[in-house]
């Protein structure tokens, strides 16, 4: 397996995994988070397939950006993988990540040939009252107050309060969220909300001839595990619900998460879809 950094490409930065000539798998992130929330799955991933983890802007490694916007974001990823010179790409965003996932497959579909919903909640109804620790820390008046003052307990504490049990959080993915704006964190989180708000996910799928594979924790604390049942309305949609799981798969079971990634990917493994490296 090798691995490399691209640094800042379109207000990105990326880590490469894998063959370079193997189908590609784009990796997005949710909310508040980094490209290292994929850290547990990418090893079996990139034993078969080129793996590309984003940091989108603001988060992680990556610099700020005046705009947030959803459908911007997807047309930063656009011209990344136009630049690497790829086609019929496995794009798999977990939880808001999700939504940028299906708006690069509305924007541009030539680029996305199996889409993946990993905790990707489908309209604004399904949202759960979030647990005491975000709501202090992700809202005023607390919020902006407390953001300075996290520490690494409280961020660990926070990430696993969307998890159905105890979960490991690599070390990597605290140092990234420590260095997210609590403005950029608003501004994001106010994007992916006007997204969702302006239509639903299973709506906007609808109307794309894409594969589509939805990931539900049955256990997920976040969004409401039965409103997963709303993708199958969705045409090529295939639903799992992983048992005993939260909001982090991921995270919480990374060997299943990966398996059917893998699946999903192996319907374009004889696609020519990767370009020469730049």
């Amino acid at each position: 397996m090798s691995q490399y950094d691209a640094r800042f490409p379109h207000g990105m930065h990326v880590v490469h995994d894998g063959p370079p000539q193997a189908p590609p798998v784009l990796l997005i992130h949710g909310s508040g988070a980094s490209g290292a929330s994929w850290n547990p799955v990418v090893p079996a991933l990139a034993e078969q397939r080129r793996v590309l983890r984003v940091d989108l802007p603001g988060c992680g490694k990556s610099p700020p950006t005046p705009s947030y916007d959803v459908p911007l974001q997807a047309g930063r990823l656009a011209a990344l993988l136009d630049d690497l010179g790829l086609r019929s790409v496995t794009v798999a965003g977990h939880s808001s990540g999700g939504y940028v996932a299906t708006a690069l497959a509305e924007r541009r579909p030539d680029l996305v040939g199996a889409l993946a919903l990993v905790s990707t909640g489908p309209n604004p109804d399904a949202l759960l009252p979030q647990p005491m620790i975000l709501r202090l820390l992700l809202a005023p008046p607390f919020g902006p107050l407390l953001w300075p003052r996290r520490t690494d307990a409280m961020l660990r504490k926070a990430i696993a309060a969307t998890a159905a049990g105890p979960v490991e959080v690599p070390a990597e993915m605290i140092d990234d969220v420590r260095g997210i704006s609590y403005r950029s964190f608003r501004t994001v989180a106010r994007g992916n909300t006007a997204y969702l708000a302006e239509r639903g996910v299973p709506e906007r799928l609808a109307a794309l001839t894409v594969p589509v594979l939805v990931l539900f924790g049955a256990a997920d604390p976040r969004w409401d595990p039965s409103s997963a049942h709303r993708y199958e309305a969705v045409p090529n949609a295939r639903l799992e619900l992983l048992p005993g799981v939260g909001h982090l798969p991921p995270l919480e079971a990374p060997g299943p998460t990966g398996e059917l990634l893998l699946g999903l990917t192996a319907r374009g493994a004889d696609l020519p879809a990767a370009g020469p490296e730049t």
